[in-house]
């Protein structure tokens, strides 16, 4: 198996080499060989080859069988026709990755705000809706025509929203709740989120054994707060699966254990969920769960169920202990400490 490996910027290089180190730990545990190549996006990209995704590594992670991703800085990057691109952005439309897969859990020992027991999935739709980086075949879908007159075009197509009900009602087939909630505003955007809405029940008929309900999108943002144990798998279009797995991540103890993986026909990007924390960037203070747990999720993607077990229990027997938690949970350690425990316990666990 190939992966390709894109650090990004911040602390993407300090929690990629976490992750990769997890990794390499984890490879006995593998059924198949593992050959990891590494290549720089961003900042570190854009200064040695004026993009900050150059063509090269474009096509090298369409050659990869997955891709791993740190986060980028990608609001401080100079315009498009600079060299300024969003590599998530660009990689999500390039290897077609419509299916952004969001878990957030509640981790025994770490702080909660969630009111009750929450495990739950959101299932984004990641190509369209008000995305303007990836909505249009050619141009942005947001403009401003005139002075003090601002656009933006909200793509929904059938397309698009039978693969991401297709994606969810598989999920919540293989889950012990078979439970599937469709997040919309079709009261409000009745033509765009109608058509959402019209697509996910047509493919709810071929699942039959999964409870299907809809929700409003402010409603659902509502009860994970109040009730998060009224849900399972939640699929929704792009902007509201971004803003509702942000919530739902951050009520189980924050997004540095948030993973997150970006699915396709043909490929996969395992990708933190978090952004690239710039001004804790070089001092070995990131926690790097998130990109660990992506990881897993790529791991299990391809078959790797026991190295995928493993890593997922380190994390977990480390984070229900405060002396072997990072600083943002209130414990004591740093990045490669961390990373340490996780190494050891993978290596020695029976």
């Amino acid at each position: 198996m190939r992966l390709l490996s894109l650090a990004g910027d911040g602390i993407g290089p300090e929690i990629m080499t976490a992750t990769l180190a997890v990794l390499d730990a984890a490879r006995p545990l593998c059924e198949r060989d593992i050959h990891v190549e590494s290549r720089q996006i961003g900042f570190a990209a854009l200064e040695g080859e004026g993009s900050t995704i150059p063509p090269a590594v474009i096509k090298a992670a369409l050659a990869a069988d997955g891709v791993l991703l740190g986060p980028v800085s990608h609001n401080a990057y100079p315009p498009r026709e600079a060299g300024g691109l969003n590599p998530s952005g660009v990689l999500r439309k390039e290897l077609d990755l419509y299916a952004n897969i969001r878990p957030a859990r509640v981790w025994p020992g770490v702080r909660s705000l969630a009111n009750g027991p929450m495990d739950v999935v959101v299932v984004r739709e990641n190509l369209e809706g008000f995305y303007a980086d990836r909505n249009m075949h050619l141009g942005p879908g947001e403009f401003m025509p005139t002075p003090g007159v601002a656009l933006a075009i909200r793509r929904i197509t059938e397309h698009a929203s039978r693969r991401i009900a297709e994606a969810g009602f598989a999920l919540a087939a293989s889950r012990p709740v078979r439970k599937l909630a469709a997040i919309h505003k079709a009261n409000v955007m009745r033509v765009s989120d109608g058509l959402f809405l019209d697509t996910v029940r047509d493919v709810a008929k071929a699942y039959p054994d999964v409870r299907y309900e809809e929700v409003l999108v402010d409603a659902a943002a509502a009860h994970l707060v109040r009730s998060p144990d009224r849900f399972d798998v939640l699929v929704t279009t792009n902007m509201f699966g971004d803003i509702l797995s942000d919530l739902a991540s951050e009520l189980c103890g924050g997004l540095g254990l948030a993973g997150s993986l970006n699915a396709g026909p043909s490929h996969v990007a395992a990708q933190a969920q978090h952004g690239s924390a710039p001004d804790i960037a070089g001092q070995d203070k990131a926690n790097p769960a998130s990109l660990i747990l992506s990881l897993t999720m790529l791991l299990r993607h391809f078959g790797e169920t026991c190295a995928a077990d493993r890593i997922e229990g380190a994390v977990a027997a480390c984070l229900a202990n405060p002396k072997t938690r990072t600083s943002d949970l209130g414990g004591e350690l740093g990045t490669s400490a961390f990373t340490r425990q996780l190494v050891q316990r993978i290596e020695t666990t029976a």
